[in-house]
C-alpha cells in the first residue's frame, strides 16, 4: 500500500452533548426569527450548507408533517401494446414548506422494479444448470404470477429520513410492468431508461401528471428546483444510470450502488454461459418473470411479446455469444448522451453483479470527461459509499454548491481491516503506481506447481499438464486439495511483507480440449485457503470463458479435439492487500459449480505451460514483488 496516500475519508461526529447544544442553538434561533414586533416577517425555512454538505434543518425534522402524495406520469412509450401511453407510478414526499411557504426543493430519486413484489428463487423456475453444452436446453417450469397489489398508494420510505431533514424531496417510482406503473418490464430494454426520464421531465414541468392511472387530474411539480440526484443498489442502482444515458436535462448527479451495467457481463464472461453467484440456473428470462408484478391484464400480452419473442428468442443458452438483443442491454453502449456528475459504488468480492460492472463505466465516463468518482470496498453485493460523501456529491452537483467535491480524489477505497465508513483516498483506480507483471507456470499443477515472475529464475520445456473436468467439486474444494486430477495450481512463494495489487489481473493461454465444447474457469485465490478466516477473503479474483470464442465474442466456432488454441482474457478487477505468509495462487480449472453450467464429468483440458502467463497489477512493479518475497 502506498503510505504517502492514506488520507481517510471520516465522517465526523459530535458528541452527544454537542449534537443537543447545536439543535438547542437552532431551534432558539427558529423561535427567535419569529417572536420580532409585528412588522418584523418570520423568515422561510429553507436549505442550510456547511462545510460542503447539506445540514439536518429542524424545520424540516417533523414527519407528521411531510406532505405525501401518490400520482402517475406519462411517459413517451407505450410498451405493453394496449394502445395508450404508459404511466409511471410515482410517490412524492416533501416538506411541508412546499406548500406552507412556496419552497422549492431538490429531488433525490430511485425507482425500481422491486417495490411492489416479486417472485421467488424457487430452482423450477430456473435453468437445470445439469446440462450439456453446444446444445438446446428444455425450458425450465413457468413460475405463477405475482400477487398484484392494486391499491398500493405510497410505494417506499427509502431515502426519506436521510435527505428529507436536509431539505430535498425524495421521489420513487416504479419501473415498467410492476406495482402499479403500466406497461412491460424488459430487463435492460429502452423503456426502462425512458421511465425515470419521464418523472424527472415531470419534475422539470416538461411531462404530464395524474392522479390516477387512467385518467385523473393532472398533478404538477411546482414545488421543485427541477435538479435531481438519483441512487439505489443493485437494480436499483442501474436504473440511475439508464436514466442518465437519455441525457435528460435535470438529472445532475447519480450514485450507482453495485449496478448491473450489462446484461450480457451479468449472465456471460467472454462468450462462456455463467450465473450470477447465488443464483445458479438464472437467465434474463427468470429475472424477467421475477420482478413482472404488473397489471394482470396485459401480463400475457408482456410474456407473449417480450419474454417469448424478444428474450427465449435472442438470448442465446447454446453459444452464448455477444449479439443485438446483448448490445442494446449494455449501457456502455449508451453513455453518449450522459452528461450527470457519476460516483460509482462497488465491493471487490461482489459475486453477483460483479466489479467489472462499475469499473468499465467509471473509466468510459472518465474519458468522455464527465465529473466521476469511484468508491471500493471488501465486501460483499451492495454497500453505498458513507452518507458524507453521497451528501457531498449531491450537495455539489445537484444544489450547485460550490465544495469543491472535485478537487477530492478520484479513487475512494475501504482497505481490509477498515470499516466502510473509512475508505482511503487514492488519486486513481487502478492506483496510478501499478504495474503489470508477467507470471510464468512451472510443472506440477495437480499438487502444486511453481507461479514465478519473468526475472526469477525459471526452467524452459515445461511441457503440458492436464485436467479432467468434474462439477462435483466447487472450487474451494479444488483449491483444498492436495492432489487432483481436476484442476491445475500454481503458486508464488510465500509473501514475507505485504503486496497491493490494484486493477485488472490479465491470462493468457493456450489450450487444448478433448470434446468441441468445453468450460474455462480462472480463479486467483490466496494461499493457503482458510475458508475466508483471513481478513480478506480466500478469492482474489476469478474469470470465465468460452475456448470456442478464442478469436471473437460474437463468433463461436466448436473446438477441434486435440488442437491447441490461444486465448486471453482479464480476470474481475481487484484492490487488495496480501499479507505475509500469503501465496499468490492460479487455478485453472474447467467447470466452476457455482457459476457454469455441469456438462457430463470427463472432458480433458490440456494446458501448454510454455505459452500460458498471468499478468498481475502489482503496486511498485516488479520490484515490489521481489521485494515482498525478501
Amino acid at each position: 500500500m502506498d503510505k504517502q496516500r492514506t488520507a481517510q475519508f471520516r465522517i465526523t461526529t459530535m458528541p452527544a452533548r454537542s449534537w443537543r447544544n447545536a439543535s438547542a442553538v437552532c431551534m432558539l434561533l427558529i423561535v427567535m426569527s419569529g417572536t420580532g414586533g409585528a412588522d418584523e416577517p418570520v423568515q422561510p425555512a429553507k436549505q442550510v450548507f456547511k462545510d460542503g454538505e447539506a445540514q439536518v434543518v429542524p424545520a424540516f425534522r417533523d414527519s407528521s408533517r411531510w406532505i405525501r402524495e401518490n400520482l402517475w406520469v406519462e411517459t413517451e412509450f407505450d410498451s405493453d401494446g394496449d394502445g395508450k401511453l404508459d404511466r409511471m407510478h410515482v410517490d412524492v414526499t416533501r416538506p411541508e414548506q412546499t406548500n406552507t411557504e412556496g419552497l422549492r426543493v431538490s429531488v433525490i430519486y430511485e425507482t425500481s422494479p422491486y417495490y411492489c413484489g416479486t417472485g421467488t428463487n424457487d430452482p423450477r423456475w430456473f435453468w437445470d444448470p445439469r446440462q450439456e453444452l453446444g446444445v438446446e436446453q428444455k425450458y425450465h417450469e413457468v413460475p405463477p404470477g405475482i400477487q398484484y397489489s392494486a391499491d398500493q398508494q405510497m410505494i417506499s420510505e427509502g431515502h426519506v429520513r436521510n435527505w428529507l431533514p436536509r431539505g430535498f424531496a425524495v421521489v420513487h417510482s416504479c419501473s415498467p410492468g410492476t406495482g402499479r406503473s403500466q406497461g412491460c418490464p424488459t430487463v435492460g430494454g429502452k423503456n426502462e431508461s425512458l421511465a425515470p426520464k419521464a418523472v424527472i421531465d415531470w419534475l422539470n414541468g416538461r411531462a404530464r401528471g395524474f392522479t390516477k392511472p387512467e385518467g385523473g387530474e393532472a398533478v404538477v411539480a411546482s414545488w421543485c428546483t427541477g435538479n435531481v440526484g438519483m441512487t439505489g443498489t443493485s437494480y436499483n442502482g442501474t436504473l440511475p444510470l439508464a436514466a442518465a444515458t437519455t441525457g435528460v436535462d435535470g438529472l445532475k448527479a447519480i450514485i450507482p450502488v453495485a449496478p448491473n451495467t450489462s446484461y450480457y457481463h451479468y449472465y456471460r464472461s467472454n462468450g462462456l454461459i455463467r450465473h450470477p453467484g447465488g443464483y445458479l440456473g438464472e437467465d434474463i428470462d427468470v429475472l424477467y418473470d421475477f420482478i413482472h408484478s404488473g397489471n394482470p391484464e396485459r401480463r400475457e400480452w408482456c410474456n407473449c411479446e417480450v419474454r417469448d419473442k424478444v428474450m427465449l428468442a435472442n438470448h442465446d443458452r447454446v453459444t452464448g455469444d455477444y449479439n443485438d438483443f446483448w448490445a442494446g442491454r449494455d449501457y456502455l453502449n449508451q453513455l453518449e448522451p450522459l452528461k450527470a456528475a457519476v460516483l460509482m459504488a462497488h465491493a471487490f468480492n461482489d459475486w453477483n453483479v460483479m466489479p467489472e460492472h462499475s469499473v468499465r463505466i467509471y473509466e468510459a465516463v472518465k474519458a468522455k470527461g464527465v465529473p466521476c468518482q469511484i468508491f471500493l470496498h471488501q465486501g460483499g453485493h451492495g454497500g453505498p459509499p458513507p452518507l458524507q460523501m453521497m451528501n457531498r456529491w449531491f450537495t455539489r452537483y445537484v444544489c450547485g454548491v460550490d465544495n469543491g467535491v472535485e478537487q477530492d480524489a478520484r479513487s475512494w477505497i475501504v482497505r481490509e481491516t477498515q470499516p466502510r465508513s473509512e475508505p482511503t483516498a487514492y488519486p486513481e483506480y487502478p492506483h496510478p503506481e501499478a504495474e503489470h507483471i508477467r507470471f510464468l507456470l512451472q510443472a506440477g499443477g495437480q499438487k502444486q506447481g511453481v507461479l514465478r515472475s519473468v526475472s526469477q529464475t525459471a526452467e524452459p520445456n515445461q511441457g503440458t499438464e492436464s485436467l479432467i473436468d468434474n462439477y462435483s467439486f466447487d472450487g474451494a474444494t479444488l483449491a483444498k486439495a492436495e492432489w487432483t486430477e481436476h484442476r491445475l495450481l500454481y503458486a508464488t512463494p510465500k509473501l514475507n511483507q505485504e503486496l497491493h495489487i490494484s486493477g485488472k489481473a490479465r491470462i493468457r493461454l493456450r489450450l487444448s480440449s478433448s470434446r468441441a465444447f468445453a468450460n474455462l474457469s480462472v480463479w486467483l485465490v490466496a494461499l493457503p485457503w482458510t475458508d475466508s478466516k483471513r481478513i480478506t477473503d480466500d478469492v482474489i479474483t476469478r474469470g470465465w470463458a468460452d475456448p470456442q470464442n478464442y478469436r471473437s465474442l460474437t463468433e463461436s466456432e466448436p473446438l477441434e479435439p486435440g488442437r491447441f488454441y490461444d486465448m486471453e482474457f482479464d480476470l474481475q478487477p481487484d484492490d487488495q492487500v496480501l499479507r505475509p505468509g500469503d501465496q499468490i495462487g492460479l487455478m485453472i480449472f474447467s467447470s466452476d459449480r457455482d457459476f457454469t453450467m455441469w456438462p457430463d464429468p470427463g472432458t480433458e483440458l490440456t494446458l501448454d505451460l510454455d505459452h500460458t502467463e498471468l499478468h498481475l497489477p502489482v503496486v511498485g512493479g516488479e520490484a515490489a514483488f521481489l521485494k515482498a518475497l525478501e
